[in-house]
C-alpha cells in the first residue's frame, strides 16, 4: 500500500500584491524547489470553496480544516447562521424562547457576550444587532453587552467603528421599556476568548470582567479605548486590557443567577473554555466560585461529543463521510499530529467536528504543548518538535496516513510582525526538507497545502491610505504540491479547486473510491 504524509502549512498562501508577503520574503529553498519540480496547483481557501457566505469571507483554520478532511462543502459559520436567522429558526428555537422567556419571567437581564466585529471568522456583529432587535420585540426589558475587541479577523484598530455602530443601534433601541447598554469589554488576546486550554488565566480575567464586573472602570467603552491607546502607544486592539463599564461606582451588567447568557460567536474553538466555565457543575481551571444559577447557550454547539453547551441556537453543520472514515474503513493505519495551538484541528475539525475517534486502533493522536507566549518571540514555534516527531512516525513503519500542522505561518503571522513572521515561515521550509528526506527513505509520497492565507499579506492600507500592519488572514490561494513526479494533476485555475478537493486526492492515492458526494479529486 503507498504511504503518504500530507503537511498543513497554516496561514502560508500565495500573495496576490507582493506587498507585506512573509513568503516571498523569507529563504524558502525547499518550497522554491518543490515548486519547479513537482506538480502543484493553487487552491482556493476562502468564501464559498469553504462553506462561508461570500468570496470576500476569509478562510480560517477551523472550516478549512474541515474542507480538507471531508472532501466536501458544508454551510459554516456566519452562513449557517445567517440562513437560520432568515428562515426563523433561531427565534422559533426552544432554546431561544427559554433564554428570553426565563428573562421575562425573573425580570432578569439577558447577557450577550461575544467578538465585535464583522470578520465572519468567530462572530457577525449583525448578529447581535438582530437578536438586540430580536429581544426587544419579544419583551426582553434588560440587556447588556460584553463586548470582545478583535483586531485580528479585521483592521487591527478597528474597534472604535464597531462600537459606534453598536452604540449606534443601542441609542435607536433604548426607550422606557427597553435597556441596552455595553457593560465590559477586552482585547480577544487578552481575556475569555483562548482555546484548547492553553491559557486558562485568559478565561478567569474574562470571567472577572464579565461575570462579577471586576476591574478598571470607565464611563463608555469609547473612553476604556482611548484611555488605554494613548498610555500604551501601538496597542491593537486584540492586547487591548478588560474593561468594565460603571455607572458611578456600581458596574452597569454583572451576571447574577436568574440571569440569561448568549456567547454569540460561532466558532467554536475560543468558545469551549467559557462554555465550561458557565455550565459545569465541577470546576477547577480558576476560582469560578458556586456555579451560576444562569440560562446559558452557545450560538453553535461549540463540541458536540461533550454537548457543550447543552443549549445552542443553531445547529451545527453534519459532517459525515469524512476521510478518516474512509481510510478507517479500509484499515488505513493514521497519525496526527500539531502543536497545541493547532491540535484542534488535525483531529476535531479534520474528522468533522468530531472529538472521538473513528477507531482507537487505527488512529493516533499526538500534541505537542505550545509555548504560552507571544508567537512573535518565538516564532519557530514547535516546528523542530513536530518534525522530529513525524519523522519518528514515518520511521516506525506504524502508520499508512500522516497528517501534522505547522501554525508558524498563521499564529506568528497574526501578531503583526513581519519580521517574526519570515522567521516562522523559514522555519516550515526548513521542516519540509528533513520531511522530504525521511518520506523518501521511507516510502512516502509528501503532500505540501495550507489552509487559508496570512504571512502572505502581512501589510494593508488603512483609511488614510498608509501600509498598516495586517493580523487578519488573507483571501489568497494556498498551494497544494505533490512531490511526485510521476503524479499529474488536472489543469486549472485557482477558482476551480479548492481544499475540499484533496480529501478524494489522498484517497486515490491510496487506490480508494472517493465518496460518492465528494469533491473530484486533483489526480489527473
Amino acid at each position: 500500500m503507498k504511504k503518504v504524509l500530507l503537511v498543513v502549512m497554516d496561514g502560508i498562501g500565495y500573495s496576490k500584491t507582493g506587498v507585506g508577503d512573509a513568503v516571498e520574503q523569507a529563504k524558502t529553498p525547499t518550497l522554491d524547489r518543490f515548486h519547479k519540480e513537482f506538480p502543484h496547483v493553487r487552491l482556493k481557501a476562502h468564501g464559498s470553496s469553504v462553506g462561508l457566505p461570500s468570496d470576500d469571507d476569509m478562510g480560517n483554520s477551523e472550516v478549512g480544516h474541515n474542507a480538507l478532511g471531508c472532501g466536501q462543502i458544508y454551510s459554516q459559520g456566519a452562513k449557517l447562521v445567517n440562513e437560520s436567522i432568515k428562515s426563523g429558526k433561531m427565534y422559533s428555537s426552544d432554546t431561544w424562547k427559554k433564554i428570553t422567556g426565563n428573562t421575562k419571567d425573573k425580570n432578569s437581564t439577558l447577557h450577550l457576550i461575544g467578538l465585535l466585529s464583522d470578520g465572519n471568522v468567530h462572530s457577525n456583529i449583525e448578529h447581535l444587532f438582530d437578536m438586540l432587535c430580536r429581544a426587544k420585540s419579544d419583551g426582553v426589558k434588560t440587556v447588556r453587552v460584553h463586548i470582545l475587541l478583535d483586531g485580528r479577523d479585521v483592521p487591527a484598530t478597528s474597534a472604535l467603528d464597531y462600537v459606534e455602530k453598536l452604540e449606534t443601534v443601542i441609542a435607536e433601541l433604548n426607550d422606557s421599556g427597553f435597556s441596552a447598554k455595553i457593560a465590559s469589554g477586552g482585547g480577544r488576546m487578552k481575556i475569555t476568548m483562548d482555546r484548547y486550554e492553553a491559557d486558562w488565566p485568559m478565561i478567569e480575567r474574562g470571567w472577572q470582567t464579565h461575570v462579577k464586573g471586576e476591574g478598571r472602570a470607565f464611563a463608555s467603552a469609547k473612553e476604556a479605548i482611548e484611555t488605554f491607546r494613548s498610555e500604551t502607544a501601538g496597542i491593537i486592539d486584540q492586547d487591548l486590557p478588560p474593561f468594565v463599564i460603571a455607572d458611578g461606582a456600581e458596574p452597569v451588567g454583572k451576571i447574577v443567577d436568574g440571569d440569561s447568557v448568549v456567547l454569540f460567536n460561532f466558532r467554536g474553538d475560543r468558545a469551549i473554555e467559557l462554555s465550561m466555565a458557565f455550565t459545569f457543575d465541577s470546576f477547577d481551571k480558576f476560582d469560578r466560585g458556586a456555579k451560576l444559577d444562569v440560562v446559558y447557550a452557545g450560538m453553535l454547539q461549540y463540541d458536540g461529543d461533550l454537548k457543550l453547551p447543552e443549549l445552542y441556537l443553531v445547529n451545527p453543520p453534519e459532517i459525515t463521510g469524512t476521510l478518516s472514515e474512509l481510510l478507517v474503513k479500509n484499515n488505513v493505519r493514521q497519525y496526527a499530529v500539531s502543536e497545541t495551538q493547532k491540535f484542534g484541528h488535525v483531529t476535531y475539525f479534520w474528522n468533522g467536528n468530531k472529538s472521538e475517534k473513528f477507531s482507537e486502533t487505527l488512529e493516533t493522536y499526538k500534541e505537542i504543548p505550545s509555548d504560552n507566549i507571544s508567537f512573535d518571540q518565538k516564532p519557530k514555534m514547535k516546528s523542530k518538535e513536530i518534525t522530529d516527531d513525524v519523522v519518528a512516525a514515518i520511521k516506525s513503519g506504524e502508520y499508512d496516513f500522516i497528517r501534522c500542522n505547522y501554525p508558524n505561518g498563521d499564529m506568528v503571522g497574526h501578531t503583526g510582525s513581519l519580521e517574526a513572521t519570515v522567521i516562522g515561515v523559514e522555519s516550515v521550509d526548513e521542516s519540509l526538507a528533513l520531511l522530504e528526506k525521511a518520506c523518501a527513505e521511507n516510502g512516502f509520497t509528501l503532500l505540501v497545502t495550507a489552509d487559508h492565507g496570512n504571512a502572505d499579506e502581512m501589510f494593508e492600507k488603512n483609511k488614510k491610505g498608509e501600509l498598516a500592519p495586517r493580523t487578519a488572514h488573507s483571501l489568497n490561494p494556498v498551494p497544494f504540491i505533490v512531490c511526485d513526479k510521476s503524479v499529474k494533476l488536472k489543469d486549472g485555475g485557482e477558482e476551480k479547486w479548492g481544499l475540499a478537493n484533496v480529501a478524494p486526492t489522498v484517497a486515490e492515492l491510496f487506490g480508494l473510491k472517493p465518496n460518492s458526494n465528494w469533491e473530484d479529486s486533483l489526480l489527473n
